[in-house]
């Protein structure tokens, strides 16, 4: 049975950026592996359109890019969305019952599955599907955007720290 995760790099403040915080080396390198060693990722449309960006080759990339967007090419991706009219390469659009989809990856599927979006993540945690919540904590404050945690405050269990590179902690946590 595969366990949906959801995890985002975030701002000591409570709020995920990708523009305006980048991870360091070491932390891009365990995104790497995490992502290589992935059942595959379930996303909402914005973080999808944000992560298109891995689909093409970019002249200025280098090792870490490039082994980054080959991984990510590979790994199965489901993309939640009702506005979307299809998803890229091995990505299938979700319309509707993200519910069903969910609980029937987590059942068919071994490893983890990792959820990208704070507002289908929201979903997710209101409808106890989300197993862990990884949260990258940077030390950084940005003062407002998109929260990690776009709907009610699930109750949790810390379970484990795990410093990054040297800059970045990973929180994990599970339903309490």
């Amino acid at each position: 049975m595969a366990k949906l995760v959801y995890g985002l790099n975030q701002s000591l403040d409570g709020y995920v950026d990708h523009d305006r915080f980048l991870p360091d080396t070491a932390l891009f390198r365990h995104f790497i592996a995490q992502v290589r060693g992935a059942a595959g990722s379930l996303y909402g449309r914005r973080i999808y359109e944000v992560m298109r960006y891995w689909d093409e080759d970019h002249p200025d990339w280098g090792a870490a890019e490039r082994d980054y967007a080959e991984a990510w090419r590979r790994q199965p991706k489901w993309v939640a969305s009702r506005s979307l009219k299809s998803a890229g390469p091995n990505a299938m659009l979700v319309t509707e019952d993200i519910d069903a989809v969910a609980r029937e990856l987590k059942t068919r599927l071994v490893g983890e599955i990792y959820i990208g979006g704070p507002d289908l993540a929201r979903s997710l945690t209101e409808l106890g599907l989300i197993d862990e919540y990884w949260l990258y904590l940077h030390p950084v404050v940005l003062g407002h955007g998109k929260p990690f945690f776009a709907g009610s405050r699930p109750p949790l269990r810390l379970v484990a720290t795990d410093g990054i590179g040297e800059s970045a902690i990973r929180l994990t946590y599970v339903p309490a």
